[in-house]
């Protein structure tokens, strides 16, 4: 989802989930300093800061702790703190890169920030090997999720800012698979198809209104049905991928869930994992739909679907699963797009017989010389696609920014190892 590209970052307040809260909007964040200040009371970052520091120890990655709370003092203007933390960061060598972070960018010249962003890309260099694949002329469709079809041969490209669903077959044809203003959709994010059905599945959300809903289409673009959780409270449907008895399972990056969706009675029910899931967005399934990997502000979590069971995906050393959006399984890897570490990466993580722990971390794309705004992609063969530049980033909310410079969306391609 958009707010994974640094135009919001992770605020954590008292809830019913005692340390996480979903992310604000850098504006909003602003504003709440601002209001704080004037009143004289403890800003909510404030708390935020004093909370997560507690729950430091306990976080699944201290790199990606220490990286929020990097970020978080550097929005309360506490700049010495924001670099005492940055620098225990990057001594992890875990590959956040703050050169790429718009919360920080007020520290670009300082001598220990630009000492220590030198270090990062001394250790992480430039890894470019990506390629235009495919182009949706559309102006302005600020896409979010990506789907291969493989019934189709074609790939599904849900739009933000026009609220509708784009095919695009090999050849780089494209046409309207839901088309704008037909049936009233919010901005679609998170995208598959059901390989057992030749139906489409997508997740939608308002930022504006925090509304969302689980759409059904069928193989022709015919919408088969709309569904909401039956409570009153906001959500904010993310990403999802399609379960064995062809359940939907998403992620809700509002309420901080994980849910199942019944396809035939229509219930969402939510999933029970080790932690309190932190704004979780990525979600991945292995082929015999028994594993599910879900990532979030601080990891992976692996969770079971036979028995239930869940634990954290353990990175290794000097390496990261934090700030992924996009998530995919692919022969024994986990391929992430991750656009919240700072500069947006693509990596591939491959993974013990298990699947609890990373042995090998593979940089496919670093710091590319083309703007680079990455989001999701899709797995065709050995190559993945996915989409180079959003936009998300000039868009505010719901809307696109003024002045804002729209343009064509861009797909690229990179060839997976051989395994």
């Amino acid at each position: 989802m958009k707010f994974q590209h640094g135009l919001c970052i992770a605020i954590f307040v008292s809830c019913a989930n005692p340390l996480y809260l979903p992310s604000l909007h850098l504006g909003q964040l602003q504003s709440i300093v601002q209001d704080s200040s004037q009143g004289g009371e403890k800003t909510l970052v404030e708390e935020s800061i004093a909370r997560t520091e507690r729950q430091l120890p306990q976080l699944p990655d201290r790199g990606a702790g220490l990286y929020v709370l990097s970020t978080l003092n550097q929005q309360l203007g506490h700049t010495e703190k924001a670099l005492q933390l940055l620098k225990e960061c990057v001594s992890l060598r875990e590959g956040f890169d703050p050169a790429g972070s718009p919360n920080l960018g007020a520290l670009h010249g300082r001598k220990e920030f630009d000492e220590l962003v030198a270090k990062v890309h001394k250790e992480f260099p430039v890894v470019n090997h990506t390629r235009i694949a495919l182009i949706a002329p559309e102006v302005g469709l600020m896409p979010e999720g990506l789907a291969y079809d493989v019934r189709q041969d074609a790939f599904y490209l849900s739009s933000l800012n026009r609220r509708k669903i784009v095919r695009i077959t090999r050849a780089g044809r494209a046409s309207d698979f839901a088309p704008q203003g037909r049936y009233g959709l919010l901005p679609v994010l998170g995208i598959r198809p059901d390989p057992d059905t030749g139906t489409v599945w997508a997740a939608s959300w308002s930022e504006d209104t925090n509304q969302s809903e689980l759409l059904h289409f069928d193989g022709s673009g015919t919408l088969l049905g709309r569904f909401v959780p039956t409570e009153t409270r906001e959500h904010g449907f993310n990403d999802l991928v399609i379960g064995g008895r062809g359940d939907i399972l998403l992620t809700d990056s509002l309420t901080n869930e994980i849910y199942r969706f019944d396809p035939i009675s229509h219930a969402f029910q939510a999933l029970t994992v080790c932690r309190p899931p932190s704004t979780p967005n990525g979600i991945a399934i292995t082929p015999d739909r028994k594993k599910l990997y879900v990532a979030d502000d601080f990891g992976v979590v692996l969770v079971d679907l036979q028995t239930g069971l869940s634990s954290d995906v353990h990175a290794g050393p000097h390496s990261t699963l934090a700030g992924i959006d996009g998530l995919y399984w692919w022969k024994g890897n986990l391929v992430a797009v991750q656009n919240a570490i700072g500069s947006p990466r693509i990596a591939m993580f491959r993974l013990s017989k298990d699947g609890k722990q990373v042995v090998q971390t593979t940089v496919l794309e670093n710091r590319p010389s083309f703007r680079f705004v990455p989001t999701t992609g899709a797995i065709r063969g050995r190559n993945f696609y996915f989409i180079i530049d959003s936009q998300a980033d000039k868009m505010d909310g719901d809307k696109v920014m003024k002045t804002t410079k729209l343009e064509a969306t861009r797909i690229g391609i990179l060839r997976l190892p051989r395994m």
